[in-house]
């Protein structure tokens, strides 16, 4: 593609020679002769710092943000937002011929972007998904690096999607992605925010700043459905000149709102008032944060014309979201749950649901994500100590952080509870001394890692699946006793 083709769109200052391009890349290590080198200012690097690098392995012209002293610079001001509008145009805007859908927020994206797409299928729309467990072009699934992919990744998927004939592309839009411009040219017919808590601090630094780069993503959307249950919605609410469409628990001038809402371990039973519909629905996910996730499914989907009738009869008929409240099947005399929860408000809300059904204990075995905000940590105990009857403090992921460490922030956040409190460090371990450990009727929690099937640990990424692992530790357990 001749590179003024590529900076279509693209605020630049003029282009001394315009030449073919083999390929656009903004890793050095990939460039080769023709290609545009797009240097990004990253957390840890500048690519400026390698442009010199990509010009001496050929590269055909570099795009930067400020003048460089080699051939075939061209200086814009804002890289990242020029990097999605070239891979846009690379891939030849197939953004213009999708309708788009985003969710961001601190929890709950993953859960409503799946319950979306049951419903839109249900409505016999041809779906994509971009998300945390994993992107879909229909039937097709495609293993997910991060929540929102990096430009390149994210264009070449939606231009999959146009070919495969997808009508509608659901996406999760993660704060990280609003902040480092990968989303930049895509506008969204419809845009839901479901809340903001202690996350990703480590990265925005303030509430404030998380604030605004979630807010960013109402900038490029044509409508707007907000949980109005929670403060940050209600204030991103008044802000916005789009139409708001307002869902809500606790608010009852919310559009859409749950009413008689029975929960028990097998999930959800409730009424839905939307406008003067009044209508019965059931989920197969527990929790008073499911019924909230699933009523903003359903005003996101009458943004795309599916009924509250369609909508409903496709959330009973979903099997729920792999990691997120998830019953693991065991030959155990007692109940497992894994859930993604890893933050101080999604350890509450988690925590509190399963404490309205238990009958029996809560056990909930957790860690803390290393070489990420550690002022979480303590709060995570915290919500632990609050609602459990026993805790297995372990690791999450902790990267190259000493995980020993880790559990030394954790801790404090257990002080001055009397809640019995097992520290192991091995993950593998915990599980195996929880299972052992386990009393009938029970409910044993494993936070952290939800639909992982890995952990990042100082060496490397291994193999870790929960459900495969209490699976066959359970199995072993049950042979054990009957010999």
């Amino acid at each position: 593609m001749k590179l003024s083709a590529l900076m279509r769109g693209v605020a630049s200052n003029s282009i001394a020679e315009d030449k073919e391009i083999g390929k656009v890349t903004c890793d050095s290590r990939m460039v080769e002769k023709g290609d545009l080198f797009v240097c990004i200012c990253g957390l840890r690097s500048d690519g400026h710092a390698y442009a010199a690098q990509a010009a001496e392995k050929g590269a055909a012209a570099i795009l930067a943000q400020r003048p460089l002293p080699l051939p075939g610079t061209i200086v814009t001001p804002d890289t990242r937002a020029a990097y999605a509008r070239v891979c846009a145009n690379l891939y030849g805007n197939p953004q213009e011929d999708l309708k788009l859908v985003a969710v961001t927020g601190t929890s709950g994206k993953t859960t409503i972007t799946c319950l979306l797409r049951d419903i839109l299928r249900a409505a016999g729309r041809k779906v994509g998904l971009i998300g945390t467990i994993q992107g879909e072009i229909g039937d097709m699934v495609i293993p997910a690096r991060h929540t929102t992919p990096d430009p390149l990744q994210l264009y070449a998927m939606l231009s999959r999607m146009r070919a495969a004939g997808v009508d509608v592309v659901v996406m999760e839009a993660s704060s990280h992605a609003l902040d480092q411009r990968r989303l930049e040219g895509l506008h969204f017919c419809c845009a839901a925010f479901t809340n903001l808590s202690h996350e990703h601090l480590d990265y925005h630094g303030t509430m404030e700043d998380y604030y605004r780069a979630k807010r960013r993503l109402f900038q490029q959307a044509s409508a707007a459905v907000i949980n109005a249950d929670d403060p940050y919605g209600q204030r991103l609410a008044g802000e916005l000149s789009i139409p708001v469409i307002r869902y809500a628990l606790d608010e009852p001038a919310a559009d859409y709102t749950a009413h008689s809402i029975q929960i028990t371990a097998s999930g959800d039973r409730f009424m839905v008032m939307a406008g003067s519909q009044l209508a019965r629905a059931q989920l197969a996910m527990p929790g008073r944060y499911s019924v909230s996730n699933a009523l903003c499914a359903a005003a996101c989907a009458a943004q795309l014309g599916v009924s509250l009738e369609t909508a409903l009869e496709a959330l009973a008929g979903s099997g729920g979201v792999p990691g997120r409240m998830e019953l693991i099947p065991a030959p155990l005399p007692f109940t497992v749950i894994r859930d993604y929860a890893h933050a101080p408000d999604e350890i509450r809300s988690v925590l509190s649901t399963v404490r309205s059904f238990a009958p029996g204990r809560v056990i909930t075995l957790f860690g803390c994500p290393g070489e990420r905000d550690r002022t979480k940590r303590a709060g995570m105990a915290q919500a632990v100590a609050r609602y459990s009857d026993g805790a297995v403090l372990t690791s999450d992921n902790p990267r190259g952080e000493d995980p020993m460490q880790i559990i030394e922030d954790a801790l404090a956040g257990f002080s001055g509870s009397t809640l019995p409190v097992q520290v192991i460090a091995d993950r593998y371990d915990a599980i195996r001394w929880a299972l052992e450990n386990g009393r009938e009727n029970d409910i044993l929690m494993l936070l952290g890692k939800g639909h992982e099937d890995y952990q990042v640990l100082n060496f490397g990424t291994i193999f870790f699946d929960e459900r495969f692992i209490v699976q066959e530790l359970a199995r072993k357990l049950r042979e054990q006793d009957s010999i």
